[in-house]
């Protein structure tokens, strides 16, 4: 799509007047870099142009751009005839809602957004600015990879942006919005983001062009098939969150901003216009039906988002990744004005049981929080890890045991409400008191233990069922007897209580009120972690 550089409209540029004009004209082109049909053609398939998303994400005239005018300096295969100004993205720093933020957008129309050496300098220019100066980085990427024709100083930049993105994650909160084609070496740089959003319909991200999929693999295939928007949302879970359009996409970067930090050294965001500790920052009368949410079968499903209801401030909660591994939420909310990060299983899917999936979308979910200072409050209903084969060849046990180092690894402070079941490795893995949970609260429904109460009879009391069914007695009736017992004394919230892996079993109701004052004290906790350059992550 890109054109040949117009020629220059003569001015005199040996007066002041004749300077500015000068410098306006040269601005003036950086609006259509490769001319007006380019922009209408971007309008027409109902997308922004690359400068327009960053006007729409950014407060109104907060915008100030750099590197506007810079323009590649590469020579060979006819390069040279063809220049035109900003080399294919828009870079600088603004405010969303007052607080500073670095972004680029990716311009699709300029050598079809291909990173070149001036592209790559820009983005990495911008990318140090937000490093040095701490604020968020928000990435648009509409790009299909390196510019092939400036040869290998294409691929050198690459894994210097690579590197730089390693050197920012955990420092400065980063987002990326793929908004259009992301392929080849751009394909990896989003993903090294905290947050991936996607636009339906336009966007898609993959590493191999299909084309060459086809003549390596005979694989015939889309940009669809290979990194399609829902692709990434449900299969892979590498998108936390699908748009509608590039306007759906930059609002809710927005919204997303407002519950992140500016950098790991920021304080966790509060909202001034709630009042932490009134009934008014949540529906009330949610928080009063939590003593009725958990149905009275232990084989029944509730939908948890109805005690998250109850919990976080109304209207507030942000879930990531929806599509994928629906049996655990994972999300940022506001509770008590505060923002905090939600780790809840899902008992409507799989009734809450964490399969490998789960474990690694809650791993990476819990890493980010951790990263930025946000609090993690657990809502724990959950039978145990998905048995099975496929499971267990699928990576389960690596990919549970990255769960469990996630979060004994974590220095936020850590809330944990158990609603109903939290058995086995599961329990541990959820926010335990001894992995490292600073609170945790039990309603009377919880049935904290090894397994159900089914499972612990057989495992329990398997002698004397064997001996009471040679001597011929009603075995069921005994069943029913031992089954009770276990409950009583062992799949129930008091014997964790006891022994103070449980702080206080509270009525559901109170829930909001205690996770509130929890968090308030939890607000400067500190750890001292032991001297290392870094542990290893079970990836």
């Amino acid at each position: 799509m890109t054109s040949p550089t117009p020629a220059p409209r003569q001015v005199d540029t040996s007066t002041t007047a004749g300077k500015l004009e000068d410098l306006r004209i040269r601005l003036e082109e950086t609006s259509a870099p490769v001319g007006e049909e380019a922009v209408s053609a971007v309008h027409g398939a109902g997308r922004l142009t690359a400068r327009e998303r960053v006007e729409h994400l950014l407060d109104d005239g907060s915008f100030v751009e750099i590197d506007a005018l810079a323009r590649h300096r590469a020579n060979a295969y006819g390069m040279d005839r063809s220049r035109p100004v900003s080399d294919g993205v828009v870079t600088g720093y603004g405010t969303v809602d007052g607080r500073q933020v670095c972004i680029f957008s990716q311009d699709g129309t300029v050598f079809d957004g291909t990173v070149g050496e001036v592209h790559a300098e820009k983005l990495v220019k911008v990318m140090e600015l937000a490093l040095r100066s701490g604020v968020p980085l928000v990435g648009v990427h509409d790009s299909t990879g390196a510019r092939v024709k400036e040869g290998v100083v294409s691929l050198g930049m690459a894994a210097r942006l690579y590197r730089l993105r390693t050197r920012m994650s955990g420092v400065v909160p980063q987002i990326s919005v793929i908004a259009g084609p992301t392929a080849g070496t751009e394909a990896h740089q989003p993903v090294l983001a905290d947050v991936v959003v996607m636009v339906d319909g336009t966007s898609s991200l993959y590493l191999t062009d299909p084309e060459i999929t086809r003549r390596v693999v005979g694989e015939d295939v889309t940009a669809d098939d290979l990194g399609s928007a829902a692709t990434h949302a449900a299969v892979t879970g590498t998108s936390h969150h699908t748009a509608a359009d590039d306007r759906a996409a930059l609002d809710f970067v927005q919204t997303l901003l407002g519950q992140l930090p500016s950098n790991n050294r920021s304080t966790v965001p509060f909202s001034e216009e709630t009042d932490g500790n009134s009934a008014d920052s949540t529906d009330s009368a949610a928080t009063a039906q939590l003593d009725a949410v958990i149905p009275d079968s232990p084989l029944a499903g509730y939908d948890v988002t109805d005690v998250l209801a109850g919990i976080v401030d109304a209207d507030s909660f942000l879930e990531l990744q929806p599509d994928y591994a629906g049996n655990i939420l994972t999300g940022f909310a506001r509770i008590g004005g505060r923002s905090v990060g939600v780790v809840a299983n899902q008992p409507m899917v799989l009734a809450g049981a964490l399969d490998a999936a789960a474990a690694q979308k809650a791993a990476r979910f819990i890493r980010t929080c951790d990263a930025f200072n946000l609090p993690v409050v657990f809502v724990v209903d959950s039978p145990g890890f998905l048995p099975g084969g496929d499971e267990e060849r699928g990576g389960l046990l690596r990919r549970s045991a990255a769960l469990l180092y996630a979060v004994a690894e974590a220095s936020v402070g850590i809330v944990t409400v158990v609603t109903r079941k939290a058995y086995g490795t599961s329990y541990i893995a959820l926010g335990s008191k001894n992995i490292g949970a600073d609170l945790v609260f039990a309603w009377p429904s919880a049935q904290i233990s090894n397994a159900d109460a089914e499972n612990t009879v057989a495992a329990v009391h398997a002698d004397t069922l064997a001996k009471a069914e040679r001597r011929k007695k009603d075995v069921a009736a005994l069943t029913v007897e031992l089954t009770e017992d276990v409950e009583k004394n062992l799949v129930n919230p008091y014997a964790a209580a006891e022994r103070g892996y449980v702080d206080a079993v509270i009525p559901p109701s109170q829930t909001r009120a205690q996770v509130i004052d929890g968090l308030g004290l939890l607000e400067r906790k500190v750890v001292d972690s032991p001297a290392r350059k870094h542990g290893n992550l079970p990836l």
